[in-house]
């Protein structure tokens, strides 16, 4: 008998909505319950019995008119469970109108037999009763239906959490996971002392002041976790909140912002827990959206490494403002660019884009994209950039890096383009590796051709822009995705150093700052962009440990493996007031750099190229350190060609 109970409960649970006839049946029967308990309630005031006539001409009446008004504002095709302030209003409302068809037509009907101060009274009692009959159902409904759904719903795993804050997003939270199968909100926190009697939108709101704090409401209330609505909250609690949690056991999740909707689809989850590239990402950049659509309005638009991690945030990014006339993607990585093609014609159906598989150490190849589409601005972003490996290949990040962005930037004059804006690194700032020699060579020969054509000593009108920035957070190859597949395998989680630190930014806020750059540069400057604080890599293997849900050196271990080749453990700080000049925008400065004359580069990268095919390593690294003299290498077996 319990279980056929139970799961008569749980099936009731599951209900998400009742049938509108249902409601409609069932308020017609308050309504009408209310007019009766209205009538024996007079009958008791005056100690009379009321006639037999006036009762069933009542009933009827109540029954016709209650229809009407029901039919009319439609209170029975809303959903009880989400019931408003406005609904409580129309059924104020019905129950006032009901009322008044019903005694109106009594007093014609019954010709004043029983006098208009006494059906008066009787109808203020009716509505009375009737508004309140429905009111108290659906409460009742609501109350029985939220129980129900916490004891006897057929998922078990719902997950009881807290939400951060009280501010309008984290009290909005609430209905946007009032369907979620996996998540139950329990009340919000905050932090400071107590205070038993605040409560929003029908839930409590707890406090915390130390771990404690959190470990009692874990217990107290069975909390599994604490959900955060607002990134900048999760950043300025890291130090507090995300440890008490952490120490206690309690998950930490983070509700990302619904970006957009496409073709009735939300693209982002509802809730995911909370991940180091939340906590270490900053305020919101602003940036000049108006600008920005105005620069690429109706026009072609090509980049380079359009499948990589930077290029195709660029081309998410442009397809976002809606006003690009075609999108060229050219990349030589077949998988990715297919990848990123479906993303895009699902994401974007009224998109205008064409992929191209293709090499930017092949010429021929760059010069069909160029001749078959036409594009007005190239954004740059195809580079071989894995220090360690490009030690190891170095002929390979010349050839990639130096040549293939000359031959990018060559086209772009042959083919009359408006703007070149080349992806640069951090490491190109007194290089101590291959990678990083190579960028700056490529910043050299792009700027040195800018210089020619702005000064009329060499044919063309397109304007060259270089932007540089450090390490993307959850860029293809970086530590982050790294760490976590380690985590994830059990550890250990290696770490190259102790003491190595590095700065970080988020991919769509260094797209964001790309096309910023792109919008203020009148050619031939070399942007820098402002990249907070730095951060040391040991700490941010930690936390991720952490943020799993393990100890770190108990449950897994981190393990030093040393420096790899070409590394360094100190970053550039790029955006220094003493090596840059500022912009209009707070977060993008122009760096000081020597120019080169454009022959003397131009001989430089054909001198590179030759040396480079004929895989002549020695002589190629040598030349490198002649052109960039400040190309020092460190942990590296080219460090014996060092100038003494």
């Amino acid at each position: 008998m319990k279980k056929t109970i139970d799961k008569f409960l749980t099936s009731l649970a599951n209900i998400h909505y009742l049938s509108a006839w249902v409601v409609l049946a069932v308020d017609l029967l308050l309504s009408t319950l209310g007019t009766i308990v209205a009538l024996l309630l007079i009958e008791w005031i005056t100690v009379h019995t009321l006639p037999v006539k006036l009762i069933i001409f009542a009933l009827v009446m109540s029954v016709v008119a209650s229809a009407i008004v029901f039919l009319v504002f439609r209170t029975y095709r809303k959903a009880i469970r989400h019931t408003t302030l406005t609904d409580v209003g129309l059924l104020f409302i019905s129950a006032l109108l009901k009322c008044l068809i019903s005694y109106l037509f009594l007093l014609v009907i019954l010709r004043g037999a029983y006098g208009l101060r006494f059906l008066f009274f009787c109808g203020i009692a009716d509505g009375a009763f009737t508004f309140l009959l429905l009111v108290c159902a659906r409460i009742a409904l609501i109350f029985t239906y939220e129980r129900l759904r916490v004891y006897f719903r057929s998922d078990k795993n719902l997950k009881r959490v807290l939400v951060y804050g009280t501010s309008d997003k984290s009290v909005a939270i609430i209905t946007r996971l009032q369907k979620s199968p996996h998540y139950q909100v329990v009340g919000f926190l905050e932090y400071g002392k107590q205070n038993n009697n605040l409560h929003i939108a029908d839930l409590p709101v707890y406090y915390f002041e130390t771990d404690q704090s959190i470990a009692y409401l874990k217990n107290r209330f069975e909390i599994d976790g604490i959900l955060f609505a607002v990134t900048s909250d999760a950043q300025s609690e890291q130090k507090r909140l995300v440890e008490y949690a952490i120490s206690a056991g309690v998950s930490v999740f983070f509700a990302p912002s619904i970006d957009e909707v496409q073709g009735g689809k939300v693209t982002r989850q509802l809730v995911r827990e909370i991940r180091i590239e939340d906590l270490l990402g900053r305020e919101e950049i602003k940036i000049s959206l108006d600008r920005i659509r105005k620069d690429v309005d109706g026009k072609v638009i090509m980049v380079t490494g359009a499948a990589g991690s930077i290029g195709s945030e660029l081309c998410r990014q442009l397809a976002k403002i809606g006003t690009v006339k075609q999108l060229v993607l050219f990349d030589n990585a077949e998988t990715p660019m297919h990848n990123l093609r479906l993303e895009l014609e699902e994401k974007y159906p009224e998109l205008n884009f064409v992929p191209v598989i293709g090499d930017v150490r092949q010429k021929a190849r760059l010069d069909y994209a160029f001749r078959n589409w036409g594009p007005q601005i190239v954004f740059h972003a195809a580079a071989y950039k894995h220090v360690p490996l490009m030690e190891e290949n170095p002929c390979e990040a010349v050839l990639v890096n130096t040549v293939g962005s000359r031959q990018v930037a060559d086209k772009c004059i042959e083919y009359d383009v408006e703007k070149m804006v080349m992806i640069s690194t951090d490491k190109a700032v007194n290089p101590t590796n291959i990678m990083g020699c190579t960028k700056r060579l490529a910043e050299i020969y792009v700027q040195a051709l800018g210089l020619a054509v702005a000064a009329g000593k060499h044919p063309g009108r397109t304007q060259f822009i270089t932007t540089r920035f450090g390490n993307v957070l959850g860029s293809n190859g970086s530590v982050i995705p790294r760490f976590r597949e380690q985590i994830l395998n059990g550890g250990p989680v290696t770490v190259t150093h102790p003491d190595i630190n590095r700065f970080f930014m988020t991919i769509p806020e260094a797209c964001r700052l790309v096309m910023e750059a792109a919008t203020l540069g009148t050619g031939n400057q070399i942007f820098v962009f402002d990249m907070g604080k730095s951060v040391k890599i040991v700490d941010l293997a930690t936390r991720m440990i952490e943020l799993a849900g393990f100890r770190p050196g108990v449950d897994i271990n981190i393990e030093f493996t040393g420096l790899r080749p070409g590394e360094k453990l100190y970053e550039e700080v790029l955006a220094t007031s003493e090596n840059t000049d500022p912009t209009s925008h707070d977060r993008i400065r122009v760096a000081r750099v020597r120019d080169y004359s454009y022959d003397d580069a131009a001989s430089a990268v054909d001198r590179l190229e030759e040396l480079s095919r004929a895989v002549d390593i020695p002589q190629m690294v040598q030349y490198m350190k002649d052109v960039v003299p400040e190309y020092v290498s460190q942990n590296s077996v080219f460090s014996k060609y060092d100038k003494k």
